[in-house]
Formats: C-alpha cells, structure tokens, sequence
C-alpha cells in the first residue's frame, strides 16, 4: 500500500527555493514520525508531492493514516493500491471491484496517468474503465467538470495504482518552516486552542506557565502541554517553562488597585515571558485573548498589556467566538482538559477597569517590588515536553502489579481518543474508561472494597495519579504494570 501526500495549496504557491525547502522539511517531518511505527516504511517526494510505501500485511495503514492527519502542512492523503500490470482488462477489473459502493448515484470521472511504453493510451484506460464502472454501478453517470468521485488510475511501467479512500490533513504549514513561538498556557479552552493553531500554521511552540498556586493546576497543564505536543508537534523537540507566580500575584493584590489587577497580572506574565523567550530562540508571544471576551481583554487594555514587551504578541484567537473556541477544543481532544481544569479567581476585581490609561497603570506597578518579578523569572524550571509525564510530580511512590488478582479492577486512564484506538480487554478483570482527568471527581463514586489498579500505555501517567490518589487517603489504589 502507498500513501499519496499533497501538500497545503499554500505550499505550492512558493518561490521554488522556498517550496523546497518546506517540502524536504516535511518529508522530515513525516519519516520521523512513522519510523515510529516500522523503520521499514519508505518516504519519499518530489516537489509538489510526498509518497509513502508501507510494508505489506502489517496492519500499518490505519495507524500510519492516523499520524499523518495530524501533521502539519498536509492538505490531503490518498490512500493507493498497487498491482502487478498483466493487461488493460486487468486494470479494468481493480477498478470496478475497488470502487465496489462508493459510486451509488454520484457522479464520477476517471483520470488517467500513463508512464512508459504500453499498447494503450491514458484516454483508453478511461474510456474503457469509465463504461464497466457506469454497467457495474447504479452511479449518477459521468461528470468531466466537476465530479462527486474521481477515479484516478496510474500506470508505471510494469505496475498499476488506483486510488483509494482519501483523508483531509490539518493544512497550513510544515512544523519548522516558520519561526519558534513562546505560548503563554494555562490549560483552559482559549490557550490549548491558541497553540494548536501556531502549530497548524508551522511555528515550533514552546510552552509557558505561569503557576499561580497550585500543584494540581501545574499536573493539569503539564498534561494538556504534552498532549498537544505528541499529537500535533512531536516531530520537534520544545520546552514547558514553569514560573513560581504566587509572590507576584500577592504583591498585586498588596499594592495595585483592585480595577488594574488583571491588566497589571497580564503585564507582569508578558515582562516575564519577554526575558524568558530569547533563551529558547522565540521570536513571538501567543496568548489566547478574544477580543471583548473578559474585562482584561478590551482593546484599550489588550494594548496597555502588549506595551509591557517589545516582541510581537500573536493572538489567533482574537475575533472568534467562545463556541467556535469550544468547538475547535473538541474536535483536538483538549476540551476534555479544559473542562476539569482548576481556575484561580484571586485576582479578579469586582469593579475592574475596561478602558485602563496606560500613565494610570504604569503609575500602579511603580508600586510594586522588581525584585518580586525577578525572583520569578529566576526560578523558573524548564523542562523538555517529551519527559513532562515522567514521574517527578508523583506524590509517594506506589506499587506495580504485572498479574492483577481476579477481584482487582483495571482503571483504564488513558484519554478517550487512545482508548478507542487501543482498548484494553482482559479475560478475568472488570475494566473501567475513567480518563485521567475525570478521576477525582469519580473515585469517591467507586466502591471502596475493592482494588484499582490504574492503567496507561507508558505506565507514567498511572503512577502519576495513584500516588496523588494514595497520598489523599485512598490506599486502595495501584498501577497495572503488564510485562
């Protein structure tokens, strides 16, 4: 089986050196990706088109169809089937039979490809395909402008290839192709889409997190930050940048009058992401803002905030709809995490100011200690994206068990789109889909004589959560490590 890749029209529309250059990056992109699945898979490519071979009888289709559709810069993929060429008839006879219930009342035309020397001509494949697909099929007949299907057939040399199901990818640009990005993430609906959508548009993203109290809030975050990584960016390496920005937000609230404390805390976020950009080779800030969403997101106080930094402040978000917000969140797996995620309200105002004057603010901050904000940035802890779920904010340590007991229940913790894919079936034990954001608010519904046994694929997420379970009392809970 071969895969066909067309890249975003975009791409296409290059200078031939640029065009180059993101299409090399994205045959990089792709082959580092499946090698993941088999070394043996082939990757290759001209200018306006990647081909992928895999090997036969693998199974490797679906998972392989299921990587490219999350990578960046892909406008399509065309499954194709390759066959031995004997004679016309026989590519005749594939294409009726590949196209077995896909032409029912809708409309078709055959496209033709011939490349080498054959006693038949690309306008004989089809003609004389086009008439045993309109004998085989009830079809709407045939449509040369504009058809519901095209059959598309290519002959090359001693074999054939007729084109199967295609699959729509994420478009924009290869990852890499464009600037690295610095994405200020909270966890919560706006910021998760806001990276996404740097990333679709081929900016490397490196994430950064404000911790405004709480462990709780910095696992969740840690989550959605790997989450978004492994599925739409895990062909580059990026940081999580973690800032301790509990002493500035009581200096805040100490010394800023209540209507500033959401503009003052934004300003604060961007001085701080300012310093830390460069170091990791960012050249912009993202921030999930929507215009007029909350008080802190007027534009008279959007551009008080953004005079707090001089780098570029990206906003994808900024004329979308909450429910567009939403939506999108859903369809990329992150409204599951947004929807649990803690919230920290110490710093809304009763009363805050929609229209701030920047003399009034800059007024405000003089206020404020420097050195609150410094020791901030100093503390800061960077640490690659690849090793956030490892087990370093697992509370105690819990134990393994490779053989669960007939009793024990498996708590499958993996998130809903991982379970679909792999489910986890035993002979003997119950299993439960509890994902692991939904687990807190679930284990006091759980009957309490029993043994759970939390389970993920790498085993880190597992243990992650049952020490946090253990050490809240609940000594009833373990991972499920199979050999």
């Amino acid at each position: 089986m071969k895969l066909l890749i067309r890249p975003a029209p975009e791409v296409a529309i290059k200078s031939k050196p640029v065009r180059q250059q993101q299409m090399r990056q994205l045959r990089q992109n792709i082959r580092k990706l499946l090698v993941r699945l088999d070394p043996a898979i082939r990757v290759d490519g001209t200018w306006d088109r990647v081909d992928v071979t895999l090997p036969e009888d693998r199974g490797l289709l679906s998972p392989a169809v299921d990587v490219l559709m999350r990578i960046p810069g892909i406008s399509t993929i065309q499954e194709i089937a390759r066959y031995p060429l004997t004679s016309l008839d026989d590519i005749v006879a594939r294409a009726v039979a590949d196209y077995a219930g896909r032409l029912e009342g809708r409309t078709f035309a055959v496209r033709a490809r011939r490349l080498g020397q054959h006693g038949f001509r690309s306008g004989d494949i089809e003609r004389a395909v086009g008439a045993a697909l309109l004998r085989a099929y009830d079809t709407g007949g045939v449509d040369l402008r504009s058809p519901q299907v095209e059959v598309r057939i290519e002959v090359r040399e001693n074999d054939f290839h007729v084109a199967q199901r295609r699959h729509e990818g994420l478009g924009g640009y290869p990852l890499g192709t464009v600037e690295n990005v610095l994405t200020l993430l909270s966890g919560g609906y706006d910021s998760s889409v806001a990276a996404y959508l740097m990333m679709r548009r081929g900016l490397r993203s490196h994430f950064l997190f404000f911790n405004l109290g709480g462990t709780a809030h910095e696992v969740g975050v840690r989550q959605v930050a790997h989450y978004l990584w492994e599925r739409y960016g895990a062909s580059h390496g990026v940081q999580f940048v973690s800032v301790p920005f509990e002493d500035v937000v009581a200096e805040i609230l100490r010394t800023v009058s209540h209507r500033h404390w959401g503009v003052v805390l934004k300003r604060q976020m961007l001085k701080a992401a300012a310093r830390i950009a460069p170091t990791i080779n960012a050249s912009g800030l993202v921030m999930g803002d929507a215009a007029a969403q909350v008080s802190s997101q007027t534009l008279s106080n959007l551009n008080v905030v953004d005079r707090a930094s001089d780098e570029v402040v990206l906003r994808p978000l900024i004329a979308m709809d909450k429910q567009d917000i939403i939506r999108i969140a859903r369809d990329i797996g992150t409204e599951s995490f947004a929807r649990n995620m803690p919230e920290y309200c110490g710093v809304i105002s009763q009363k805050p100011a929609t229209r701030s004057k920047l003399d009034r603010v800059l007024a405000d901050e003089a206020t404020m200690d420097p050195a609150v904000l410094e020791r901030a940035i100093e503390s800061r802890v960077a640490t690659p994206v690849n090793r956030l779920l490892e087990g370093n904010r697992t509370v105690e340590d819990v134990e393994l068990v490779q053989t669960p007991a007939v009793d024990d229940v498996i708590i499958d913790v993996r998130h809903p789109a991982e379970q679909e894919q792999a489910p986890l079936s035993l002979t003997n034990n119950d299993v439960l889909a509890i994902p692991f954001y939904e687990l807190n608010q679930r284990v006091e519904r759980l009957p309490a004589g029993r043994q759970y046994l939390l389970y993920c694929d790498r085993g880190s997420m597992s243990r992650m959560h049952a020490g946090h379970l253990r050490a809240e009392g609940h000594r009833n809970f373990k991972v499920y490590a199979p050999a």
